[in-house]
């Protein structure tokens, strides 16, 4: 059924809930995984670089990431499973076209990932990656929601 699934993580909850659930379904289907973390280089130059260096910025986030990708690696791997991790950035893109391009890229089947939920005014501010990526995905998307986040 799908045999390459692109799984985006970052640090939140709910981005380790869809990593569960690519982790599991990549064990029923035998599945191929690449896990993927964006750097948000538009977000962190666009907020914090009057604090911080946008260099420094850029640099520490890939670190973080990097070393996310890795322990989410080692677990598909303890799982016997095939997977890879990038991390990728690029600061003219917004996340959901990252990881819309990955997928294309890499030849993806399936992309899983968590979501917000978020709804209204909250959703409105904040946007969402996810919607963006149902939207523009040239493959199926299972979003799996974290539902010890507020939708409100």
């Amino acid at each position: 059924m799908y045999s390459r699934i692109l799984v985006p993580i970052d640090d939140s909850p709910t981005a380790q809930r869809g990593l569960d659930e690519g982790l599991a379904l990549a064990q029923r289907l035998g599945a191929t995984l690449r896990l993927l973390y964006v750097v948000d280089a538009r977000l962190l130059v666009a907020e914090l670089s009057a604090y911080f260096p946008a260099d420094q910025l850029l640099k520490d986030s890939r670190a973080a990431g990097e070393r996310l990708v890795f322990a989410a690696v080692e677990r598909a791997r303890s799982k016997a499973l095939a997977v890879d991790g990038v991390v990728r950035g690029d600061p003219t893109l917004h996340v959901c076209d990252v990881i819309v391009q990955e997928a294309k890229d890499w030849s993806a089947e399936l992309i899983v990932m968590g979501t917000h939920g978020r709804r209204g005014l909250r959703r409105i501010a904040l946007g969402s990656d996810a919607q963006r990526v149902l939207l523009e995905s040239p493959v199926p998307v299972l979003l799996v929601r974290d539902f010890a986040v507020s939708a409100t």
